[in-house]
């Protein structure tokens, strides 16, 4: 389409929003925090400021971009009529937020015909904001990211997660004692889109997670694609539920290679 936003504009309407939906979050954490209800385990929790956070992003979206689509962890489903789809986890990293650790965020990923083009990480906590636009760069803060420099197994700080069904936990443990003997170390920080800026910050040096739904990897994804890191799956696949990966190029093949190796059995 002719008409589309070019991704500057888009990604300024996602800072825009995601530091009102920060603000939100950060004053809502003042007070008492507590689960209101759980998703896809006991383990996997929902908080009234999860849907807060994503009410503000939906009401803003259509005052300053009306039309647009909009997918949403909290339930905003719709596909739109103007070529645009945003893409949100109001909050990422509800345990950690729960649990007043500062590892969580806003993030904001606006799509176009299918690319993710602009996102947005925003941390309120650790006073940090990523930003990257497809083809512009990734940045923290205004500063130039490009990722970890690091190139053997050995030397690699390596970020993963793990799911919230016990059937995946098992089987995302097992490959996990795979992989400690082969890498300098693990890190689980509890938030996806933060362990993908991470990686283009060059915080750790790779990152690898079963299990993502788009909100989780939208924005973070784009973020340490352009900080030159190859985001993807196994086998050369695209990233996708099955398994997102985000490494330099020189530690992709043998991240992927080892993570292969014994393919998990579970399939929910």
């Amino acid at each position: 389409m002719s008409d589309l936003p070019d991704p500057d504009t888009l990604l300024d309407v996602a800072l825009t929003i995601a530091r009102e939906a920060g603000g939100l979050l950060a004053r809502g954490r003042e007070g008492a925090v507590a689960a209101e209800t759980t998703k896809s385990s006991p383990t996997d929790v929902v908080t009234a400021l999860d849907r807060a956070s994503e009410a503000l992003v939906a009401r803003r979206l259509g005052e300053l971009r009306p039309g647009d689509g909009l997918l949403g962890e909290e339930g905003s489903d719709s596909a739109g009529s103007t070529g645009v789809r945003w893409i949100v986890d109001p909050l990422d990293g509800t345990v950690n937020f729960l649990y007043r650790l500062p590892n969580w965020a806003v993030s904001i990923a606006a799509e176009v015909d299918g690319e993710v083009v602009a996102g947005v990480v925003h941390a309120p906590a650790l006073g940090t904001t990523y930003t990257a636009v497809r083809g512009g760069g990734a940045f923290r803060d205004g500063t130039a990211l490009t990722g970890s420099t690091v190139t053997t197994l050995a030397g690699a700080l390596v970020a993963t997660g793990f799911g919230y069904l016990e059937s995946r936990r098992a089987a995302q443990a097992a490959v996990l004692t795979r992989v400690v003997p082969r890498v300098r170390d693990i890190r689980r920080m509890g938030a996806a889109s933060l362990d993908l800026c991470a990686a283009a910050d060059g915080l750790v040096d790779a990152y690898y997670e079963r299990g993502l739904k788009p909100w989780d990897h939208a924005a973070g994804g784009l973020v340490a694609a352009e900080a030159g890191l190859r985001v993807g799956g196994l086998h050369g696949r695209p990233a996708t539920e099955d398994l997102t990966v985000a490494a330099p190029p020189a530690l992709f093949g043998p991240l992927t290679d080892l993570l292969a190796e014994d393919p998990p059995a579970d399939r929910d």
